[in-house]
């Protein structure tokens, strides 16, 4: 059980600092969510969002900070 508390504990901080980026992005103005490419649709009585370039960027800004991370780390 002492492995799952710190499991938990560690996810708990991704997401507070998840929140804390998209807070900050905010405050820069920047068009997370609102980049060409992601997909909105709206109906009469439903909405449907898929940010799709956006996941793109952050996935590709997440993989070279993990790499850079790795190689300084050796």
């Amino acid at each position: 059980m002492h492995g799952l508390g710190r499991a938990l504990v560690l996810i708990g901080l991704v997401i507070v600092l998840a929140g804390v980026c998209v807070l900050i992005a905010d405050r820069l103005h920047l068009p997370l969510g609102r980049l060409p490419g992601d997909i909105r649709w709206r109906g009469k009585n439903s909405a449907f969002y898929l940010p799709f370039v956006t996941c793109l960027l952050l996935s590709a800004l997440l993989t070279l900070l993990f790499y850079l991370f790795g190689r300084f780390r050796r």
